[in-house]
């Protein structure tokens, strides 16, 4: 999928730490950790103009921060740049293209391909090039691109600058949420695409046993109480949702995570249905923008050829209310 080596791109390279010896997937961790405070003393205060996300529909992790976006009402506070749908030679590439006019190009630096962010921050980054990116407008650079760091400033930090006050991360529910979040990342967020980029059989098998234990165990808890933290909607919801709105489309067939379909289980299928119909959010879900993005991936698509196809509709009533709020 490419990478940067001493600022230069290499289509045909990857990170050598993403293989295990086992065959695994091993996701590399994010560079850039700068935070945004409210008061500045991290040295990136929340100002309404100052900051500039770059984003791909195609990408969960991108998704969770259009989500929080949307949820704080912050779309008219931040600016944002959306990739094209589909992977290209250099990477996520942004672009005015007529047949994505939902995907506005870099209106900010110019930059045609986010690695072009990249080396403006580290003429000699060697690493990943991955979505969501942070800048920063005043600087000149990258804050951060790690997607959890990004959505816990838009929830906490932008308050002066007219966020919604609505909190996704309460003090009084936070340790349950890190610990949802750590059973999600691990084997659903993630696991999905240890299923894909498994180099091995026992590697495959093992993330896949992993993924269906923890989508039937949140199966079950769904079956008791409306969100996955209780009857509250919190972050834990907002990280889980974007890998189930690609999972029928993509995951399922592509990355091999074909025991059962969202669709097949009851409960999760109508809590992803009633997330989906939360203000704002529906605007952020693209099923086929997921398909031409999942199925441009060369490594697991060689033929690139894309389905016709997409076999989703988010739009159908829930059955949640059943649960007090």
């Amino acid at each position: 999928m490419g990478m940067l080596v001493d600022g230069r791109w290499r289509a045909d390279e990857d990170p050598p730490t993403e293989v295990g010896k086992a065959g695994n997937f091993q996701r590399v961790d994010s560079v850039f950790r700068d935070r945004v405070t409210a008061d500045g003393s991290s040295g990136f205060k929340a100002e309404a103009g100052r900051y500039h996300l770059y984003v791909a529909y195609t990408c969960p992790w991108a998704h969770r921060t259009q989500i929080f976006l949307a949820l704080k009402k912050l779309k008219d506070a931040i600016s944002v740049a959306v990739a094209v749908p589909g992977l290209r030679e250099e990477g996520w590439t942004f672009e005015a293209n007529a047949a994505f006019p939902d995907c506005p190009p870099d209106r900010v630096n110019g930059f045609r391909y986010l690695h072009q962010a990249y080396t403006a921050s580290d003429p000699r980054y060697t690493g990943k090039v991955t979505v969501p990116t942070l800048w920063d407008k005043k600087t000149g650079r990258i804050v951060n691109n790690e997607s959890s760091e990004i959505i816990r400033m838009l929830n906490s930090e932008f308050a002066a600058v007219g966020a919604d006050p609505a909190d996704y991360y309460p003090p009084a529910l936070r340790a349950e949420i890190d610990r949802l979040n750590a059973q999600v990342y691990a084997n659903i967020n993630n696991g999905v695409y240890r299923c894909g980029f498994a180099r091995s059989q026992a590697a495959y098998e093992d993330a896949y046993d992993a993924l269906f234990a923890a989508l039937d165990d949140i199966e079950a808890r769904l079956g008791r109480q409306r969100y996955l933290a209780g009857n509250q909607i919190t972050e834990a919801d907002w990280r889980l949702f974007p890998t189930l709105v690609r999972f029928d489309v993509a995951y399922f067939s592509l990355f091999k995570c074909n025991r059962n379909r969202i669709a097949d289980f009851p409960n999760l299928l109508n809590y992803m249905r009633d997330l989906y119909a939360m203000p704002g959010i529906a605007e952020t879900v693209k099923p086929r923008y997921y398909v031409i993005g999942y199925y441009s991936i060369t490594r697991v698509n060689p033929t690139g050829i894309i389905p016709k196809g997409t076999p989703v509709d988010y739009r159908q009533p829930h059955d949640r209310a059943r649960f007090a709020a």
